[in-house]
């Protein structure tokens, strides 16, 4: 005979408990990871502007009924849309993936960390400007704890440093990608747990939260990969946010949670979607990811990409005027390059060529630069493109691929070498650490605070965008800034 059923409820999961604890009882961050954070959020908005330009992008943007409005929205960045902070969530995470050119972790799980801005500027900028009005906030016909005094930027600083360690330390030995998960799941799941907290969420709501973007599974990797690629893959973290705050106020209104989301025997999240594979957290959740996050700088494309890019930029004065005369071009590279972005054959849209080694190599060698701009169709019928990828020839070297999974280097190496019909062939060219990574930061944040600027200046004018980045020079003023104050800089008309 079968074992009757228990409806006895099991405790719940330790991923959920220990990461509902931390975000409540934050421990406190490094002054490296605080330093990091501002100019992680310069980046993130700056990144956002940028996909300002791109009508693919804008189309999206807005209320999903043209028309309605809200009092005391949150606000979208570089535009004068004012929503909810369910939407406004969505907006503000599309925008900031929108051109591939936000913060990056790579694990055993990839993401971008910076994907959960959408989630946690949406919440601090509706419940800051509630808080300046005296008037309490509500969702789904509940009031929300009113806060003393309007939220400030040093708590989306720390919301963002949390949200980073969420996920990235889930990204550290979880691998969704190798069952075909996509890795929003984990901004889904980061931002939830954050979002939940700033709401005013108690211990029982995070978890309350956290279970359900677990039970909510995982969208599929299919519009990452051949010969599905597509753009999709620019909003689908504004989805994962946008979820991940209407879950976080489902919680508030006290709607029960589900324990043992990850770890029930059939039906949870383990055994239905990971090949029954425990789902853990490596080590205790500090500040150690926004300390080693990576930042893309120089140009926009796949991460994994980075290094090859660069090595590209060193080979173009050697090989602009002999593009004619080259028999191969080696590109040495490691296991989850070759795994994610190693593509022959045709490219059918911008989505699918910033995610191929080959081609942002190609343009770097041929152009000196690389930018959004060369993943569209005018730039990419460009004949030698695809005449110099069809000479690539795509290696493994091990040495790359061991170092890039060691948590004492985590490099992002790549090589290229090139050789020409005469014989003749250029010096091989590697690259281990990109100008974004933690070794390299005494030389990347002036560079990423000039992609700041221009980005601002595009959007507001030379005038408007020098206010905003003095204002991110000094931390300290930044960190007391009110953050409905922030959003206001950022509003255009």
């Amino acid at each position: 005979m079968s074992s009757p059923i228990s409806n006895v409820r099991p405790p719940s999961d330790q991923v959920l408990v220990e990461v509902a604890d931390y975000v409540l009882n934050f421990p406190g961050a490094s002054d490296e990871a605080r330093d990091t954070a501002r100019w992680c959020l310069l980046d993130t908005l700056a990144c956002g502007l940028l996909a300002l330009d791109y009508p693919a992008c804008t189309k999206l943007l807005g209320p999903v009924v043209s028309g309605t409005s809200i009092v005391r929205g949150a606000r979208v960045p570089g535009t004068a849309h004012e929503l909810d902070p369910v939407q406004a969530a969505f907006n503000i995470g599309t925008l900031v993936r929108w051109l591939d050119f936000n913060d990056t972790w790579l694990a055993a799980e990839w993401g971008h960390p910076s994907d959960n801005l959408g989630a946690i500027l949406a919440v601090c900028d509706w419940l800051s400007r509630h808080q300046a009005a005296g008037a309490a906030p509500a969702a789904f016909g509940s009031p929300l704890p009113l806060r003393p005094a309007p939220l400030c930027v040093a708590d989306v600083l720390a919301g963002m440093i949390k949200a980073h360690e969420i996920q990235g330390v889930l990204a550290l030995e979880n691998s969704f990608n190798r069952v075909g998960l996509d890795h929003v799941l984990l901004v889904r799941v980061a931002s939830s747990a954050v979002a939940t907290a700033l709401l005013g969420g108690n211990r029982e709501q995070v978890v309350t939260a956290l279970s359900h973007a677990w039970l909510d599974g995982s969208s599929l990797r299919t519009y990452r990969h051949a010969p599905n690629t597509g753009s999709r893959k620019s909003w689908a973290a504004g989805d994962a946010t946008s979820r991940a705050v209407r879950l976080a106020l489902i919680a508030m209104t006290g709607e029960m949670g589900y324990p043992s989301a990850l770890t029930a025997k059939t039906w949870g999240f383990q055994d239905v979607s990971f090949r029954g594979r425990p789902v853990g957290l490596a080590r205790a959740l500090g500040s150690y990811v926004m300390e080693n996050v990576l930042f893309k700088i120089s140009f926009p494309a796949e991460f994994h990409a980075q290094t090859a890019v660069e090595a590209a930029f060193q080979l173009h004065p050697q090989v602009r005027g002999r593009l004619d005369q080259i028999a191969r071009v080696e590109l040495t590279t490691h296991e989850s390059a070759i795994r994610i972005i190693d593509k022959s054959g045709p490219l059918h849209n911008p989505a699918d060529r910033d995610h191929c080694l080959q081609y942002m190599a190609a343009v770097g060698m041929i152009f000196g630069q690389l930018t959004a701009a060369h993943y569209e169709d005018g730039i990419a019928a460009d004949p030698r493109i695809d005449a110099l990828r069809a000479k690539m020839v795509v290696a493994e070297d091990t040495q790359y691929s061991r170092d890039y999974l060691d948590p004492a280097r985590r490099s992002i190496a790549n090589a290229l070498q090139v050789f020409f019909a005469d014989g003749s062939c250029t010096e091989k060219i590697a690259v281990e650490y990109p100008v974004g990574h933690r070794r390299r930061r005494p030389e990347g944040i002036p560079l990423l605070v000039e992609k700041a600027r221009a980005a601002f200046t595009g959007r507001f004018g030379a005038a408007h965008a020098n206010q905003v980045v003095d204002l991110f020079a000094d931390r300290a003023r930044l960190e007391r800034l009110p953050v409905h104050q922030l959003a206001d800089l950022l509003v255009k008309a």
